[in-house]
């Protein structure tokens, strides 16, 4: 494409040149007929294959939207639908094929991808962004939210908007929006009512520090597996439980290998939308303001599907033959409190302090 320009700019300094030096009828040098006729097949030959001028410059502004959710997760459905507005709003210079469910790698791999620029957006939990830099990792600890109210408050919150640009100012990737991902519960093959009962229990938890601060704070066995892992692992008895949003549990099947869905709602969680640096330093102010804007609706919409699936799919599971069993959260909160600010805490009591007073 660059070469066919070449041509076509060489052969128009001739023509208007000549043109300048008063020739009403002017004949181009042998080497400028050439130029033309290369540019002339190189256009042909784009043409035939289906790519214009436009097309091809286009091509090099692809982006990668990659995460490990099944295409049936209102995740995917709104990656689509960002990737959409997007190439509808920066009018074509930016389009993006988004991949699913782990295709391009784990939430490690992912992360890691934002920073080689191998992948331009992802989604991510805040744990694991917490990797890079642990204060953004608070969101994700066990009981760090009062109900959905308090997480909503925090994601609107001057606090937030500190934190993601600490983690900006550690990376370089920039995080757009955060989207709600639902309260994790407990699944098992037994009833599970009180802290006592996971004692030893060997829980599958994803691979970060805080996904395991329950489980370690009521005797349990977390044991990281690869979320794509996990339903083999339950069937295999690899491990006897796992935890995970409601919609995530019908999603991934995990209820067709355990009996009970214990409702202990010990994190609110969250999934970060975030755009590598590599990316983000290519876009001119416009374009990230358009980016801003999508990947917040999309957040926006994100939550208002999960909170409904959330009101949906206890009678759901219960049709299913599982049985739902509610517990009391207090007694599971006041064993894991005593952690938020321990050896695995990756923030300061000032922020943790912020965080707890935030809608009070």
């Amino acid at each position: 494409y660059s070469t066919m320009i070449g041509y076509v700019a060489t052969a128009t300094r001739t023509i208007t040149n000549n043109k300048s030096n008063g020739c009403e009828e002017y004949t181009m040098s042998h080497k400028s007929q050439r130029h033309i006729k290369m540019a002339r097949l190189l256009t042909a030959t784009l043409i035939a294959a289906g790519i214009g001028f436009t097309a091809a410059a286009q091509a090099a502004e692809n982006l990668r939207f990659a995460h490990v959710y099944e295409t049936s997760e209102p995740f995917h459905k709104w990656a689509l639908w960002a990737a959409d507005e997007i190439e509808e709003r920066t009018d074509g210079r930016y389009t993006m094929q988004v991949h699913p469910a782990s295709s391009l790698g784990k939430e490690e791999d992912i992360n890691e991808g934002l920073e080689l620029g191998t992948v331009d957006v992802i989604y991510t939990g805040t744990q694991f962004a917490g990797r890079a830099y642990g204060p953004i990792g608070i969101a994700g600890a066990a009981y760090m939210f009062r109900d959905f109210d308090h997480w909503q408050a925090f994601a609107d919150s001057d606090l937030f908007k500190e934190i993601s640009q600490g983690y900006q100012d550690q990376t370089g990737n920039v995080p757009l929006a955060l989207n709600y991902y639902g309260e994790r519960h407990v699944t098992s093959n037994e009833a599970i009512n009180e802290p006592a009962d996971m004692e030893g229990l060997k829980i599958r938890v994803p691979n970060a520090p805080m996904y395991m601060m329950m489980p370690e704070a009521v005797g349990a066995n977390p044991t990281p597996i690869a979320f794509d892992e996990v339903y083999l692992a339950l069937q295999q008895g690899v491990v006897d439980a796992q935890e995970n949003p409601l919609p995530t549990i019908r999603a991934k099947a995990f209820h067709e290998v355990q009996d009970y869905i214990n409702l202990t709602g010990h994190i609110t969680d969250s999934l970060i939308t975030i755009v590598g640096g590599p990316r983000w330093n290519q876009l001119s102010e416009e374009d990230r303001e358009i980016f801003r804007e999508v990947f917040q609706e999309a957040a926006e919409n994100n939550t208002q599907d999960i909170l409904k699936s959330e009101e949906e799919l206890v009678a759901w599971f219960e049709e299913q033959g599982n049985t739902v069993n509610e517990v009391d959260r207090d007694i599971f909160r006041e064993a894991v409190v005593p952690a938020h600010n321990g050896d695995a805490a990756t923030w300061d009591q000032e922020t943790y302090d912020r965080l707890q007073a935030i809608g009070q």
